[in-house]
C-alpha cells in the first residue's frame, strides 16, 4: 500500500484500492505469496469500508414528514419502517 495507513484512507480511496486488488486476483497471474498478501490487504480494506459505512449510517438522520410536520428519525428506524 502507499505511504498512507489504512485508517487515513478515505472510503473512496479504500474502495479504489480494493477494486484494484480484486482485479489482480481475478486475473490469476500473481504468484501465490503475492495473492495471499493481496487477499489479506483486501480483507482489511473491506473491514475498513464496512466500518466507515456503519459510522456514516449512525450519523445519518432523515427528515420524515408526519401529520405533525417534519421529525428527525435515525436512519436505522427509517429502514425498519420500510421493512428492510
Amino acid at each position: 500500500m502507499a505511504a498512507r495507513t489504512e485508517s487515513e484512507l478515505s472510503f473512496e480511496q479504500a474502495m479504489e484500492r480494493l477494486d484494484s486488488i480484486v482485479s489482480k486476483l481475478e486475473n490469476g497471474d500473481v504468484p501465490l505469496e503475492t495473492a495471499i498478501e493481496l487477499f489479506q490487504e483486501g480483507m482489511k480494506l473491506s473491514q475498513l469500508c464496512g466500518g466507515k459505512l456503519e459510522q456514516v449510517e449512525r450519523k445519518i438522520e432523515l427528515l420524515i414528514e408526519t401529520e405533525h410536520g417534519f421529525q428527525k428519525k435515525p436512519f436505522t428506524e427509517v429502514n425498519e419502517d420500510k421493512g428492510e
